[in-house]
This record gives C-alpha cells, sequence and structure tokens, in this order.
C-alpha cells in the first residue's frame, strides 16, 4: 500500500500508544469536539448518533463497537459517522472500570457469580463460562449504557446547537462585509452624474 508504514512500530510501542496517545488525549479530544461541531447535520441527530455509539460502548462487543453503533444510529436516524465518534466513551482508559460496574451489575441481576477460577484464563475458558462473563457484561451493561447515552445526548446537543448558531451568524456578518465592501467598490467607480451635466450644459451654450 502506498500510505502504509515501511517500518512496523514495536508491539511495546504501539500498546503505549494506544494507552496514552503520543500527541496527548485532550488533543484528541479537542480535534474530536471540533469534527462533531463540523458536522453537517442538525444538533439533533449528531447528538442522537453520539449517544447510539457511547451506549454501545458498554457491551462486550469489542471490536464491531463502530459497526454496532452505527447500524443502531441508522435505524434511529442518527448520525453515523456521530456515532462512530461516541464509540470514544469506550476506551483503554475506561474499559476497565466499565467491565467491573458491568459484570458486578450483571452478576447481581442474574444471581450469578464470577465461576470458575481465572487462573488458567484461555479463549476455551471464557467460552466454557460465557455464562458467567459474556452474559453478566450484556445484561450489566445496558443499563449504565443507557444512561451514558441519554446523558451524551442532553449534552452535546446544546452544544453543537450553540457552535452552529455562532457560525451561521458569522458566516451572514461576513457576507454583509462582503457586499458592503463590494458596493462601496461600485459606488467608487460610477462616474459623477452632476459633473457630466455640467459639462453638457456648457457645450449647449456653446
Amino acid at each position: 500500500m502506498i500510505f502504509k508504514r515501511r517500518d512496523k512500530p514495536p508491539l511495546i510501542e504501539r500498546l503505549r500508544e494506544i494507552v496514552y496517545p503520543r500527541k496527548g488525549w485532550w488533543r484528541g479530544l479537542d480535534y474530536l469536539r471540533k469534527r462533531l461541531h463540523r458536522l453537517p447535520d442538525s444538533p439533533h441527530r449528531i447528538a442522537l448518533g453520539f449517544s447510539c455509539g457511547a451506549a454501545v460502548s458498554f457491551t462486550p462487543f469489542f471490536g464491531f463497537h463502530i459497526v454496532i453503533a452505527a447500524a443502531v444510529a441508522w435505524l434511529l436516524r442518527g448520525n453515523i459517522l456521530a456515532a462512530a465518534f461516541g464509540t470514544i466513551v469506550g476506551n483503554p482508559l475506561t474499559f476497565p472500570f466499565i467491565a467491573a460496574f458491568a459484570l458486578e451489575t450483571g452478576w447481581r441481576i442474574l444471581g450469578t457469580s464470577a465461576g470458575a477460577d481465572g487462573s488458567d484464563f484461555s479463549v476455551g475458558w471464557l467460552l466454557d463460562n460465557i455464562e458467567h462473563i459474556f452474559l453478566p457484561y450484556l445484561v450489566g451493561g445496558i443499563l449504565p449504557g443507557l444512561f451514558c447515552g441519554v446523558v451524551c445526548y442532553w449534552f452535546i446537543g446544546p452544544i453543537v446547537a450553540a457552535y452552529q448558531g455562532r457560525r451561521r451568524r458569522r458566516l451572514a456578518a461576513r457576507a454583509e462585509a462582503w457586499r458592503a465592501a463590494a458596493f462601496e467598490e461600485q459606488e467608487a467607480y460610477r462616474p459623477d452624474d452632476g459633473a457630466d451635466d455640467g459639462e453638457e450644459g456648457d457645450d449647449d451654450r456653446s
């Protein structure tokens, strides 16, 4: 591929970049904020799409969050790109807390426990104990995921609406300034009618 890196970074560096990006989390969040503001859609659809991504982040379908969030946003008529951005709620810093809370909540709702000892953890162990891990995570993540989605919707919607309102006013003011400048330039090049009339009168008297 043309844009593929020739020298693949070591695994440790790639893991470090996931946990703590080189440019910092705040810069990434600022970029995300600007991208959300500039999406060409209504505040309602943008906020709804982002809330879908945030809610899906509480499910145990790791690796498919963006796909599921996009599908849910499409069904609810939310912005699909905003839904992809919303999955950032689930990240290496928040997943440990999300998983712990979802599992504990799911175990209490289903009346189960952590199950077998995880010292021999493997894919087979996970499949054998799916009722102790996957189902509790799925059930326990529904309520906090919905709560997080609602909070994101009511938080992001007014922010996007305010930004779009300010942008419309700036564009309107800029367009008005351009029209005023064009009018002044047109007036500057318009011939003086009074001077022309005076010259014509002199010609008639002669």
